[in-house]
Parts: structure tokens; sequence; C-alpha cells
């Protein structure tokens, strides 16, 4: 019998893929974090042009030189973020980020700290690290708890925190003050905080979005094309960090897939630079399927806070009420698959159809009436 390295056995698959093998045939899906929106049209003859050009070897490890520019330029003008080109890795995806970042900074035995519940990936990058994943809990509003943070801040052996808002799977917004009170505790600790801003874009009402890097040069910013303009497939992520970081972060890409796509990279470079209007088209559609999902699930009686960014909503649903939506026909996530924290909870994801999320509300009434 072969035997596996101990740091994969200690890793499982995400739960979220494990709902879509439990779903009856004709389930609406309310499971999936990505958008249902098609690549714009721009984008997509961006990389047609690219293959006709020729441009399909491979590319510099830590990307093209055009596309580093201009995410560059994009943090300038967008964020208020002072970097150059050589300051950026582009990555596979956000994920490549957050696999280069963890890989480049986590020592064996040292931790990170990120929110509970959280993003899937956090726990296990820094398992894989050989590092120690060390989730805090959220408020009950599933907001950051800062004075928790800076509690575990304090432990020596505490590396890096991963803050992610936008958040998946809470829908959460930090405030600005928020985000400065964390970035400047860690920096009081010398940890550095990994932002992960995938939906930045995806801020409804009021909200404001505010990028981490602001505050202080213990930031790493990690971004992608794939949520902004529905690019999940192409697989097009980077992250902004300090020269230092991004010499030894290209050296975990080079040795793990060399370079990201170069048709993708040239299709991204489109996107970064080119027509932006498809963010605004997608950003009215999905705060309008946000309040559709948000009012229908009140009107039932579950208890749901309105997610400020993303495009999920997190009700508060017991595990044998999760399990009976689905097999009603409708695919959510338990929250326990995003942490300890989120038993009692379910992730839903409203990157569907407003007709979709009708159907799926009137198969939900039938299990909570």
């Amino acid at each position: 019998m072969t035997e596996f390295a101990s740091r994969v056995k200690a890793i499982d698959i995400s739960g979220i893929r494990k709902m879509f093998e439990s779903a009856a045939p004709g389930s609406i899906n309310m499971g999936l974090g990505q958008p249902d929106f098609d690549t714009p049209e721009n984008i997509k003859n961006a990389a047609v042009k690219a293959i006709a050009e020729g441009k399909t070897g491979y590319t510099n490890n830590a990307g093209i030189d055009e596309l580093r520019a201009a995410v560059a330029r994009k943090l300038k003008t967008e964020n208020g973020l002072s970097y150059e080109a050589a300051d950026i890795l582009i990555t596979a995806g956000g994920s490549g980020a957050l696999h280069a970042a963890i890989f480049s900074l986590v020592e064996n035995g040292q931790k990170v700290v990120f929110n509970n519940p959280g993003f899937v990936s956090y726990g296990s990058l820094a398992t894989l690290a050989g590092g120690i994943p060390d989730p805090v809990a959220l408020k009950p509003d599933l907001h950051l708890d800062v004075e928790a943070l800076k509690e575990h801040f304090s432990d020596k052996n505490t590396k890096v925190m991963v803050l992610n808002s936008p958040a998946n799977p809470t829908g959460a917004v930090e405030t600005k003050e928020t985000i400065k009170a964390v970035v400047e505790s860690a920096a009081d600790y010398g940890v550095t905080v990994l932002s992960d801003e995938v939906y930045e874009k995806f801020c409804y009402g009021d909200t404001e979005f505010v990028s981490a890097g602001t505050f202080g040069d213990n930031v790493v910013t990690i971004n992608a094309a794939s949520k902004t303009y529905a690019m999940t497939g192409w697989r097009i992520g980077f992250m902004a960090a300090s020269r230092e970081i991004i010499d030894q972060a290209v050296k975990i890409q080079q040795y793990s897939l060399a370079c990201p796509t170069s048709i993708a990279q040239y299709a991204a470079l489109e996107a970064y630079t080119g027509d932006q209007s498809s963010i605004g088209v997608m950003k009215k559609e999905y705060e309008a399927r946000r309040n559709l999902l948000i009012g229908g699930l009140r009107e039932m009686g579950i208890s749901v806070d309105m997610p400020e960014g993303a495009f999920y909503a997190f009700p508060k649903l017991e595990p044998d009420t999760v399990m009976k939506i689905v097999a009603a026909g409708v695919i959510i996530t338990p929250g326990a698959a995003f942490g300890s924290k989120g038993v009692g909870y379910a992730r839903m994801s409203y990157a569907t159809s407003q007709e979709n999320i009708r159907i799926a509300l009137d198969r939900i009434r039938t299990v909570v009436k």
C-alpha cells in the first residue's frame, strides 16, 4: 500500500465539493463560488489575438512585464497603493498568490491566523507549508474581533494573518477603522498581513472597500481577475508586496508552475486596461439578487445578516436543515465546511439568476414551513 506524506493526509477535500455529490438531479446550484456571467468579449478577443500572434510560450516566472505594470497602475489609481511593476507577481489565480505568499513566509511550526468561519484554503495552505492553522472566531455579527486577533498576534509563533474583506463565506466587509486597527496591531507584533481582496469590486449600498495596504508596509495585497472580470477558469491573480517578498515568492512559483498561462496573461492585460463597464453590470445584478434572497429568507423567519459584499449570504441553518434543503433540490454549503464556528450556518451563493433564486426560495420554503 502506498504511503502518503503526512502533510497531505492532514488535509481533506473541500466540504463544498462534497455537497455536489449528494445533490439531486435538477438542483439549483447555490453552492458555487464563481460568477455565472461570461467573460467579457474584449477579454476573450485579446486571448484569441495572443494566440494568433504566437504569444504561446513560457513567460517570465513573475509574469509578463506589461501585465505587472498594469496591475501596479491599477493599485495606484484605484487603491492608493504605490508599487512598481517589479513589486508584482502574476499568479495562477488568487489561490496561486496565497500559495506563494504562505510558502514564502511561514516556517515549520509558525502560526497562520485567519477568521473562523473563513475561506477553506487558508488553513490547508498553512498545513501544507508546515505551519499551524490558527482560526479566530468572528464576532456574532460575523465581523472581525480585533481584540481577539491582538491576543493571537502576541503569540511569538504567529507569522501571518490572512485578512479577507469582502469575506467568503459571510459577505462581511470590514470598516476602514477595523482594517487599520488589524494592520497596525499586526505590525506591532511583527506579523505580516495577507490581504485577500478578490471581491473588492462587489460592495453594496454605502459600503466602502478599503485596501489594507493603505495602513502599513507589513501587508501583502492579493487579488485576481477571477471574480472581477468573470475569469475564474483563466486562472490569473496577483500579489503585490515588497521587493524582498516578491523575490522569494517567485521561487515558489518557478518550481510549482513555472509561470501563469501566457494567453490568459494577455487576456488579463486587456481586462485591467480595457473597458470596465462589465463590473458595474455584474455588481448591479448581484445587489438585486442579494436583496431578493435575503428578503425571501427573512420572510420565512430564517435569521440572516445582510451581506455587505461578495456574493454570499450566511444564514443561520442547522446541519439537518441544510441536508433537507439539499435533498429538496437546492445546493448550499454547510457552515462547518468553513470552520468550527460555521456550525449552525450555511453559505448560499447568489451568483445565479434571479429566476433560480426564486425557485430555490420556493423549495427552501417546503423545508422550513
